[in-house]
């Protein structure tokens, strides 16, 4: 009541910091306290809805795999959304707690993508069209700490950047947090390029394979003079298609280099590419 009184403008950090310590002292702490903290969200007063928020994000950062596990359940996430859809309290509930109850959901799907609930709850939202597009983190938004934290993340290789994240997240100063906030979204922004550059690498890979598959089997038909000529077309479009992976290849095996496994996938798509378009120069080409 304390952490969520309306009648206070400004978080009672200590009280919050209070809070989180109980919650991780008890054993059913987390279910408890996402109870509690679902009513007290649900609250018709805007003040005392938006300071629930607060320590529910500040038990994510500080309470750890038990909470994040009872947070991630449907029971949970259904008293959230209840706040969202005009079939609940949606119709009386003020814009600034759904902003903010839709900022938090989506702060989750970022950091918890193993989440399948959370991602469920999310898209079902947007499906809806009580989300309308992604909302855009503020700077003072509390996000929750990137664990449990995909494989060689960014706080994995970098012990200086985990160090400070852990010493900022355990602060009770809000600018602290808004710094912690800034090392979050900047290690989201560098671990979601290097997932695009893994996305681009793996679908043009298999696209290389798929294509020299095809045109195997095209080639072979034109040296027994079995292809129609609308198969011939297709061939002549698929060496088009084939030559414009090229480019995209080198790309890739540029910003491969760093990782030797990755460049020796690239390098041998190369290679089976090169001899693919070798053949149909030498069957059809020249002819």
């Amino acid at each position: 009541d304390e952490a969520t009184d309306p009648s206070v403008s400004e978080e009672n950090w200590e009280c919050i910091q209070r809070f989180c310590e109980q919650v991780n002292a008890d054993t059913a702490g987390p279910w408890f306290a996402l109870r509690l903290l679902a009513h007290k969200i649900q609250s018709p007063q805007e003040g005392e809805a938006l300071h629930a928020l607060t320590v529910l994000e500040t038990c994510v950062n500080n309470c750890g795999d038990r909470f994040h596990s009872e947070m991630a359940k449907f029971r949970f996430l259904n008293e959230l959304i209840k706040v969202l859809s005009p079939k609940y309290y949606g119709i009386w509930s003020s814009e600034k707690v759904k902003s903010r109850v839709t900022e938090v959901i989506f702060s989750w799907t970022v950091w918890f993508p193993q989440e399948v609930k959370i991602q469920d709850a999310y898209q079902m939202l947007k499906k809806q069209g009580i989300v309308k597009e992604d909302p855009k983190l503020p700077e003072d938004k509390i996000l929750p700490p990137p664990s449990p934290r995909p494989q060689n993340s960014i706080f994995d290789t970098d012990e200086e950047k985990s160090k400070l994240l852990a010493r900022l997240l355990r602060s009770r100063h809000p600018e602290d947090l808004r710094a912690a906030n800034r090392l979050i979204q900047s290690a989201v922004k560098e671990e979601q390029e290097k997932s695009a550059q893994v996305s681009r690498r793996v679908n043009t890979i298999s696209e290389v394979s798929e294509n020299v598959k095809r045109m195997d089997e095209f080639l072979e038909s034109y040296r027994r003079g079995e292809l129609s000529p609308a198969d011939q077309e297709s061939l002549q479009a698929l060496f088009q298609r084939c030559e414009r992976l090229r480019p995209l290849l080198f790309r890739l095996a540029s910003e491969a280099v760093p990782d030797e496994e990755a460049l020796a996938e690239v390098l041998q798509a190369n290679d089976k590419l090169s001899w693919a378009l070798g053949q149909y120069r030498q069957v059809v080409a020249s002819q």
